[in-house]
């Protein structure tokens, strides 16, 4: 063990990643990436995360944001409600922290929407405890480097591996070890495809490439098949402004703004018939096509229509905002789920 640790650190110093988060030790840049990097490839969070920063430099200017300045930062990213922790963390370190960020793993443990990864992250890159930071690449990287077959889908295999990467976890420099294996899980001990073992430090410790098994590892059984929802998206415009409606409060994409949306793929007639119910008639129906979007365990079917509209009625405004062109790229957060057609218009 002792080895397999030394020759990833060695390797660490002269292949780690540049990474704009790592210029500094400061917990606040460390937290906003690790949160950002949930779901997110790397290449994507650097320019969120500059902008980001330079909105919200400190969890003081993070707990006064409002909402929809914190979303349209947010917009793009997608999983809104890593932001919407991010921003309950942050009013609770304000009031029971003085804006200070806590410096153990146990009590960084138990601020909204950090787990034990990014807990583990935290604490030993910012404050150096010895901790482990242990993620899908690690457990690639530990099932491949020991043969080990077992499910990783379920918890106590991921608590085991936890345990026995937490003896690894060096005394010196904890945060330098679990990053290392990070950058050999991203660039290395890939996901996808075949590793590029030639290119790795631990090659030889490694059972699978005794064995010419990687392939076959890390095992994780099948997941639920997404459910298919049908929707009808309407983007109805009126003297150059677009009718966006806000979405409940909880639920997917809570609080977020979106275009008028119906259930099922409805056909030319179906929509007219629609607008009429709203009480509205069409000046010119454009097709804008079909789209796909697929959510952790939703994907969303969707055709969108442009309905350029003669007139505005009451019900109309009661339901909708108008938003301006300039409105929708700066002010309004609207989900990626309809990037399809926000591209059309901008």
């Amino acid at each position: 063990m002792d080895e397999i640790v030394k020759s990833l650190l060695r390797w660490y110093q002269s292949h780690k990643r540049e990474l704009p988060w790592r210029r500094d030790r400061n917990p606040y840049h460390i937290w906003v990436s690790e949160i950002m990097l949930q779901q997110t490839r790397v290449e994507a969070v650097k320019d969120y995360y500059q902008r980001f920063l330079e909105a919200l430099p400190d969890i003081f200017a993070l707990a006064a944001v409002e909402d929809d300045v914190l979303m349209k930062l947010w917009q793009g990213l997608g999983y809104y409600n890593r932001a919407r922790n991010l921003k309950k963390s942050a009013v609770l370190l304000v009031e029971q922290y003085g804006g200070e960020f806590p410096e153990s793993f146990t009590r960084i443990q138990k601020l909204p929407g950090i787990g034990i990864y990014t807990a583990g992250a935290i604490a030993s890159i910012a404050f150096g405890e010895r901790v482990p930071a242990v993620d899908g690449n690690v457990y690639r990287i530990y099932t491949r480097l020991f043969e080990d077959g077992d499910d990783i889908s379920k918890g106590a295999v991921q608590k085991r591996i936890r345990e026995k990467i937490a003896e690894m976890v060096p005394e010196e420099n904890p945060g330098d070890f679990n990053q290392a294996l990070m950058d050999l899980g991203a660039n290395v001990c890939l996901p996808n495809g075949e590793p590029l073992c030639a290119d790795c430090p631990l090659e030889g410790f490694c059972l699978a490439k005794k064995n010419e098994t990687m392939m076959q590892y890390p095992y994780k059984s099948p997941g639920k098949k997404r459910r298919i929802e049908e929707k009808t998206v309407f983007i109805l415009e009126y003297h150059g402004k677009y009718c966006l409606q806000k979405r409940p409060e909880t639920g997917l994409l809570a609080g977020l703004w979106e275009f008028p949306v119906q259930e099922g793929n409805l056909t030319v007639q179906e929509v007219l018939g629609k607008l009429e119910e709203w009480g509205e008639m069409a000046e010119e129906l454009e097709l804008l096509g079909k789209a796909k979007h697929i959510f952790s365990h939703i994907e969303w079917r969707m055709i969108g229509y442009l309905v350029r509209l003669k007139a505005i009625t009451p019900e109309i405004r009661e339901s909708f905002i108008l938003a301006s062109k300039e409105e929708l790229r700066e002010k309004y957060s609207i989900p990626s789920a309809y990037v399809a057609y926000l591209r059309q218009l901008l």
